[in-house]
């Protein structure tokens, strides 16, 4: 038991490692921190409030409009107390019986922060209200609407902004934990799978890579994250994705790709970040979003093949098994690329294909001719 927990420790340990290694984590977080920032340059963000307090986590946006609606009601009553003590309303200062104070029922300064409260978030006077008697009060009355107008408007803009980022609607777009190398359609191909956990589509998507690594020119210069396109196209092409059910993205391994001078027993001991992006709209709320996720090279499995999910029920519905959404499989795969390319026999492994257990076999009948029916004969 103890060299389990061991073993746990250190493979949480190595997790974090490479999380740390990373640029781009697994949920899409960029792992990259600022330094040397002059201090002028930091009063942009403050320029740019509106972005600012968008991008702030929850706890402290909570935070800033809590203290904002408490400040204000405090400061105006302050202010409440200090109109009522000029005009000697307060209980104290002995106002006469036909005295006419500013505010009915404001004699203290906790009775001021409730009329300030109440007057601020309108939620009625009750009692205590301000008479016509003292014109400063009601031109305060009339900033400390506006103001707290101004402060309830830009915290609702703040929160359903908030709320509504398309980085929310990333989350229901899912990435396979591995990257995948097998022969596709005559080519060796690096596939990676991308689901749509939701029923409404993302019009006009695009999926495209960069790989990371880094790379020393020829005049000796060392370019750390230097960045290499990587197409990646499914079978009806790379733009305008029909994304209603979870697509399989290949990469074709040809001469001109970056992968193609590595093998089956360099792979992992290469050094390099696949970055996978997925652009598109999403349909319900026409806004933008960007979906990425990355692969490291012990996260890209040689020889290995994706389980099938996609199935076809017997009232004919399909289904999508996200059971088997990052299970693989073995199948037969050439050693290196250039083997592939070369036709030396070389394999990974011996595999003939892939069963989807789904599918349920079907006899179809034959007419007295030995054709099966639906069949034209040639």
């Amino acid at each position: 038991m103890f060299r389990s927990f061991q073993r746990y420790i250190q493979d949480c340990m190595m997790e974090r490692r490479i999380q740390q290694n990373r640029l781009v984590r697994k949920d899409g977080r960029c792992n990259i921190e600022f330094g040397n920032v002059k201090y002028k340059k930091q009063f942009a963000f403050l320029v740019d409030f509106w972005t600012t307090f968008v991008e702030i986590r929850w706890r402290y946006v909570l935070l800033f409009f809590n203290m904002s609606f408490i400040g204000s009601w405090f400061i105006f009553g302050l202010l409440w107390f200090w109109i009522a003590k000029s005009n000697g309303d307060l209980w104290w200062q002995n106002p006469p019986s036909n005295h006419i104070p500013c505010m009915s029922n404001v004699d203290g300064l906790a009775s001021a922060f409730l009329f300030s409260l109440e007057t601020q978030s309108t939620v009625g006077y009750g009692f205590r209200l301000i008479t016509p008697q003292c014109p400063g009060a009601i031109i305060l009355l009339v900033i400390q609407v506006i103001v707290g107008t101004i402060i309830n408007s830009f915290a609702l803009g703040v929160i359903m902004t908030k709320m509504a980022l398309p980085k929310k609607r990333a989350k229901t777009i899912a990435f396979s934990k591995t990257a995948v190398i097998c022969p596709k359609n005559g080519n060796l191909c690096l596939l990676i799978r991308v689901a749509n956990l939701r029923k409404t589509l993302l019009i006009g998507s695009q999926i495209y890579g960069k790989l990371l690594r880094t790379t020393i020119t020829p005049e000796g210069e060392t370019i750390i994250m230097d960045q290499t396109n990587i197409d990646f196209v499914v079978d009806a092409g790379k733009d305008n994705l029909f994304f209603i059910c979870p697509l399989t993205l290949y990469h074709v391994i040809d001469k001109s790709s970056p992968f193609f001078e590595m093998a089956v027993d360099t792979l992992h001991r290469q050094e390099f970040e696949l970055v996978v992006f997925l652009e598109g709209t999403a349909e319900s709320t026409s806004s933008s979003c960007q979906v990425r996720t990355s692969f490291i090279p012990q996260e890209i499995q040689w020889g290995y093949n994706f389980l099938p999910i996609i199935s076809r029920t017997k009232e004919g519905k399909y289904c999508v098994d996200f059971s088997n959404f990052s299970k693989m499989v073995p199948v037969t795969t050439p050693h290196c690329t250039y083997c592939f390319h070369s036709g030396t026999e070389h394999h990974h492994f011996e595999n003939k294909g892939i069963d989807n257990k789904a599918f349920e076999a079907i006899n179809i009948p034959q007419d007295t001719n030995g054709v099966s029916a639906g069949v034209t004969e040639m």
